[in-house]
């Protein structure tokens, strides 16, 4: 369920309360909802406020920190956010990319299929795992195969909605690629459905987004048939 306008209010979104919403899939916009002082304060600095905050959940929840095992836990966490899981926040963490003159002269689709991504669902901060394939057909530039993971890696390592970071995804290499030939599919397992709430382990959950000549019934299938073989 896509929203047009957020309105919070307490703990009201749109008039509804999180109860209300529940497990239900939300996303507020295309772009990640970051503050305008996100990056503010270095990596370091947000590092060592997460691990102040995460002894005291641990604190809270009656862990003992003076346990070998767990008491070097809160900066492993910190770490793994900042310079990990959520690197992708950070615009500095974005791929460089170089194009290339298609001197084949290529005019056919190029996939990159079954890159595995980790991301982490916003709602819960849980782990989001799955396949993502991409294809695009080149304006007269094509671009390094490896980037196309990069890329994919890049939108998935924050928190993420995966209708929001499919097209992220989309959007992303129609700018770089300067085409609106681009198809982005994901296929991915939700861990806040399969290891809590409705405890579904055995669904899963695929986006697309087709873009400019991908978005014919001819070329979806030849796009699909491709994928499965």
């Amino acid at each position: 369920m896509q929203l047009e306008k957020t309105q919070t209010n307490g703990h009201k979104l749109n008039g509804y309360t999180y109860e209300d919403i529940g497990d239900d899939h939300l996303y507020t916009g295309i772009k990640t909802p970051l503050r305008e002082d996100a990056f503010k304060i270095s990596d370091e600095e947000k590092k060592e406020r997460i691990a102040f905050l995460f002894e005291e959940i641990m604190q809270v929840m009656g862990l003992d920190l003076t346990d070998d095992s767990l008491k070097g836990t809160p900066d492993r966490v910190a770490k793994m956010y900042i310079d990990e899981i959520f690197s992708g926040l950070n615009p500095k963490n974005k791929p460089k990319v170089a194009l290339f003159d298609n001197k084949y002269h290529y005019d056919q689709m190029v996939i990159e299929k079954n890159i595995t991504f980790y991301s982490n669902c916003e709602h819960h901060f849980v782990p989001i795992i799955g396949k993502a394939h991409v294809a695009y057909i080149s304006s007269g530039k094509v671009i390094g195969l490896s980037k196309l993971n990069r890329i994919v890696q890049y939108f998935a390592k924050r928190p993420q909605v995966q209708e929001r970071l499919t097209i992220q995804i989309g959007n992303e290499l129609k700018s770089i690629l300067d085409t609106e030939d681009v198809a982005v599919i994901i296929d991915a397992k939700h861990l806040c459905v399969s290891s809590r709430g409705i405890k579904d382990d055995s669904s899963a959950t695929v986006t697309a987004y087709y873009g400019g000549k991908f978005n014919t019934s001819e070329k979806i299938t030849e796009l699909q048939n491709y994928i499965k073989t």
